[in-house]
This record gives structure tokens, sequence and C-alpha cells, in this order.
């Protein structure tokens, strides 16, 4: 603004017409200047220019500290910004610091992981280049991992049971594989193949694991449960055998003594009672050999009935054919006999037939029979006629299932006997005790129902009043 009265003035002066009636003033009439006229004017222009300069000029100061104040606070904003933002990249760099020590720590871990685990462990690209390969991988191929990483598996490795066809099987199902290579006698290997997820290249591990010492020891215990299971069975089949084998033996002793006594050689009434007491002799010797072919024959047939797949069979027919097996075959001296044993049956009308292994189920009922058998006679003699023993038989449907109970009323099973029921008899030194208590357990029953057809089987029992053991047969 003051510029612009400057200039305005220097033009108003300078003019000629201006000048003329400017000059008007300060001059006489005669011509003659008036000094003193232009000495007042020019100090008076002279205040009111440096009057304008000094306005100027503390205007000019007034704005020039407004800027320098915005100037400090942007300066101190600025500043306070570019601390927040050290602070804040100092922050981040110690995180990113502690991050990296961190993964750093994580891949150490886990390098060792795979470094350390007992399983041969490969990585593979999909075409089959090799991304990892830990130190059992190098101890069973010889092969380094320098030497491995980024090779083709089957260019290094040719011997390896894994084959590209697996790796895409793996890859496009999704799904882990699992291989079974074994050399008899020598080694067992159960490979896996697992394809990764969330990668951006597909690819697969490989697992390779040495279950020999596992394969060998499942294969003993198998060998020990046959074991047991063969010495059950058999232990039952002597106890079996051996009363009536017991009986001929005395009856052929007495016989013998006759024969040595010469009394049949005499005449009269005391040779007549010598001959009948020899064919009775004759004729329990002959039963009790009948009962002895009626065990061995059982015995036969469960050698050479038994098949490799299921039959549908009406559980009814069999439990009638155990029921007649064990009218021959269960007997004890001195006792009732098995088949003078009261039998109740309770059975639906309409049972389904149920796939069944028929040899095998015989023999479950039978050694049931026989458990039963044992616990009737043990109570028998020790109430004696008072007691009347009784077995009870039920065969129902149950929604998919078919349902069998066998209760008798003889003397029962305590809770340890009935924990350890099912479970095959440890043999500890002494044998009669051994034989003993492996014919009080039923391993062989449990066995067939649970393993063989996927059954279910559970006994209660109260040593007063009796046993009752429950099978249970899915019907498809």
């Amino acid at each position: 603004m003051t510029n612009r009265l400057l200039l305005a003035a220097a033009l108003l002066f300078t003019s000629p017409f201006s000048q003329a009636a400017l000059l008007d003033p300060f001059r006489n009439e005669d011509g003659s200047t008036r000094w003193q006229y232009v000495a007042n004017f020019s100090s008076g222009v002279l205040i009111i220019l440096l009057t304008l300069v000094v306005i100027s000029l503390f205007v000019t100061w007034r704005r020039a500290r407004r800027y320098n104040v915005e100037l400090e606070a942007i300066r101190g904003h600025l500043e306070q910004r570019v601390q927040d933002r050290t602070a804040k990249l100092e922050h981040e760099v110690s995180e990113h610091v502690i991050t990296t020590q961190r993964l750093q720590s994580s891949e150490a871990y886990i390098r060792n992981i795979l470094t350390s685990m007992p399983l041969v462990l490969v990585g593979l690209s999909k075409d089959g280049t090799i991304t990892q390969w830990n130190r059992r991988a190098e101890e069973r191929s010889g092969i380094s991992t320098e030497e491995a990483i980024g090779q083709n598996l089957w260019k290094i490795y040719p011997d390896i049971t894994v084959t590209p066809k697996h790796i895409e099987q793996a890859i496009e199902q999704n799904e882990a594989l699992t291989l079974r290579y074994s050399q008899p006698g020598s080694y067992h290997m159960d490979i896996t193949v697992y394809p990764l997820e969330h990668t951006q290249e597909p690819g697969v591990v490989i697992l390779v694991d040495d279950v020999t010492r596992q394969v060998i020891a499942e294969n003993m215990l198998i060998h020990h449960d046959k074991l047991s299971s063969m010495g059950e069975l058999a232990t039952t089949m002597a106890n079996d055998i051996n009363p009536p084998l017991q009986a001929i033996l005395f009856d052929l002793r007495n016989f013998q003594s006759l024969l040595e006594s010469g009394k049949l050689q005499n005449t009269g009434a005391d040779s007549a009672a010598e001959v009948e007491r020899v064919q009775q002799l004759l004729q329990n010797a002959s039963k009790n050999g009948q009962q002895v072919e009626s065990v061995i024959r059982n015995l036969l047939d469960f050698a050479h009935g038994r098949n490799d797949s299921a039959q549908d069979a009406n559980v009814v027919d069999i439990l009638e054919h155990s029921l007649i097996q064990a009218g021959d075959v269960l007997s004890v001296p001195n006792a009732v006999p098995f088949r003078n044993i009261d039998i109740e049956r309770h059975f639906e009308g309409e049972i389904p037939l149920a796939p069944c292994y028929i040899t095998e189920l015989q023999q479950v009922f039978l050694t049931l029979f026989r458990h039963a058998y044992q616990s009737l006679v043990d109570k028998s003699q020790r109430l004696g006629a008072e007691f009347t023993p009784c077995i009870k038989l039920y065969v129902t449907e149950c929604y998919d299932a078919l349902s069998i109970r066998i209760q008798h009323n003889g003397t029962g099973l305590d809770s340890d006997e009935q924990m350890h029921l099912f479970e095959p008899y440890m043999r500890k030194g002494n044998e009669t005790k051994a034989a003993e208590e492996a014919d009080k357990r039923l391993s062989f029953p449990y066995f067939v129902i649970t393993e063989q057809h996927k059954g279910q089987m559970a006994v209660t029992s109260d040593p007063d009043v009796g046993t009752t053991f429950h099978i249970q047969l899915d019907l498809h």
C-alpha cells in the first residue's frame, strides 16, 4: 500500500500540469520563491512519508512475528511427530528383533525335531524334488543332506518303495496314504505319505517307520494268546476226558482183581453174583468209553468244522445241539449228570438268523454249560438233596442284535473272579492249581464272541444266587 502511495505522489509531482498547480502556493506575486513554505511543506511531506514507512515496518514486523509463531508451532509439531515416529520405529524394530529371534528359535527347534526324529522324514515337491532330508534318512540311505536337497528322490535313492504314482495320489486325493513294506524274517516298514496343506506349491512329506520290533512283539502276543486259548481248550478237554477215563481204569482194576481171585471159576450162587458184577463193570466201562468218545468226537468236529466266513444260522438250534453235546460229555462221579439237570427254555417265537461261526459258537455254549455244571455240582455237594440245580436259557431279539442269556443257580462268582473271568490264566508254579484255575477262566469264549463275532459278552453273578452270562450278537 505504501509503495502505491509513493508511486502516486511521484506521478503527481512529475506531471507538468501538476507541477504548475502545485508550485503556485510556493511563489510570490512577483514570481519569487517562498522558501519558508517550501521548507514547511517538504518537512510535512517527509514526516508523512516517515510515518507511513514506520507504519509499514510495524505491520511487517507484526506479520513476521505471527509467521514466526506459526513456524515455531509447526516446528514443534514436526519435532513431536518425529519423536513419536522415532519411538514407534524403535518399538517396531525391537518387536521385529524379538520376532526374528523367535522365528530363528522356532526354526532351530523344528530343525532339531526333524533331525532327531527316529523316523525317516523326506519332504518332496510335486515333481519329486527333495526339500527335507533328516538325519535318520541319512543313516538309512547313506546320502548326506547336502547331497540330497534339490535332487530327484528316485535318481539318488531308487530303492525306495514309494513311487511317483503314490505322490500324485496323495496330492490329488488330499489324504494320507499308508503303505507296508516287509521283508519276512528281516524287517517291517510302515510308510506314510502326507500331502502338505496351505502351501504355495503342492508337495508331500514321507515318513518311514521301522516297526520291526513292534510287529515281532505283536506276533509274539498273538502267539501267546493262541497258546493260552489252546491251553484253556486242552485243559477243558482233559478235564472232560479224565473222569470217564479214571472210571474205566477203576473198573478194569476191579475186573483184574476178580480174575486174580479166581472167583469166576467157581460154581454156585457166589459165581453168579461175581459174573453179574463183571457185567456191571463192563457196562460202566462201555458207558464211560462212550463219554470219552463223545469228547474226542466233539474235539475233532471243532478242529474240522471251522469256516473262514460267517454263516447265517439259528442260534436256538446251536444251543440245542450244544445241550446234547454237554449231556454226552459232562458228568462227575457221585454227582447228578448234566443230562438230568432241569433246563428252562425261554425263546421268542420268531428268532431271525444270525451270521456266526457255527462250530466256534457251539464250543462257546459248551464251555459256558461246562462252567455252569461245575458251579451246580459244587453247590449240590454242599447243600445236598435240598438243592435243585437248574439252567435257564433266554434268546430274544433286541433291535438289530440277538440277546442270549445263560443263567444257573449254582455257586456264583465273587467280584475278583468276575474281574478276571475273561482273562487267560498265567501259569505260576503249581501244575494242579494252574489246571484248576485255567478251567475256571472263559478267555476262549470271550475271544470268540468279541473278536471273531464282533459281539459283546458280560457276566453278572452273586455267590449265593447264581450266575448269568450275557451275549449279544449283531444281526447285520
